[in-house]
């Protein structure tokens, strides 16, 4: 197995997505650019905010598209072609509605669910043959719009279980550096 390489937090970009529940990828990111003291910066060739990140004895690129949600393949090709990164040595963290709210997950290889961002993202790379960090949003209620409800803010509650769960999955990262998935999935998804 590949050691991940580089991490991206899909989004949207514009202060009004900020705190959506759609952006969760991007706050995992954020969480780990902050525990790297790593900075983000707009980098017009990857279409996104790029930023460089040495941790845990690893070093790993970091990204967050600026393009929106439908067009996120766009950023992580230029990223992953600039630095000759394969599929399978990068991490997508990414909302899931079909996890309860807090729940995060990783995953190898699978389908888009519905989502825009991994759709574009299979598109570009012409493959599935990436990780997945699922970052569970809870469902919307019976007859909302999924579009309108990934669009919201979540309560207070939720974004406290999200974040909490986020700096949980955070320490996961010295496996994903090393390649050592199945130890990472189990710690991951193991209930402390």
């Amino acid at each position: 197995m590949s050691a991940i390489q580089l991490i991206v937090g899909l989004a949207n970009p514009g202060k009004e997505y900020v705190d959506t529940r759609h952006n969760a990828g991007a706050w995992f990111v954020e969480e780990v650019a902050q525990e790297a003291n790593a900075s983000l910066k707009l980098d017009k060739k990857y279409h996104g905010l790029y930023g460089f990140a040495k941790l845990h004895q690893a070093a790993c690129h970091l990204l967050i598209p600026t393009t929106f949600m439908n067009l996120s393949g766009q950023s992580v090709k230029a990223c992953a072609s600039y630095h000759n990164l394969s599929p399978d040595s990068i991490l997508v963290a990414h909302d899931d509605i079909d996890l309860p709210t807090g729940v995060i997950k990783l995953k190898f290889d699978g389908g888009d669910g519905g989502h825009n961002g991994l759709k574009d993202i299979i598109r570009h790379l012409h493959t599935k043959q990436f990780y997945r960090l699922r970052i569970g949003v809870g469902r919307p209620a019976q007859g909302e719009d999924v579009a309108d409800y990934v669009l919201h803010n979540p309560s207070k509650a939720e974004r406290k279980l999200i974040d909490e769960n986020i700096i949980r999955a955070q320490s996961v990262l010295p496996f994903l550096f090393a390649g050592e998935m199945q130890k990472a999935m189990q710690a991951l998804h193991t209930e402390t």
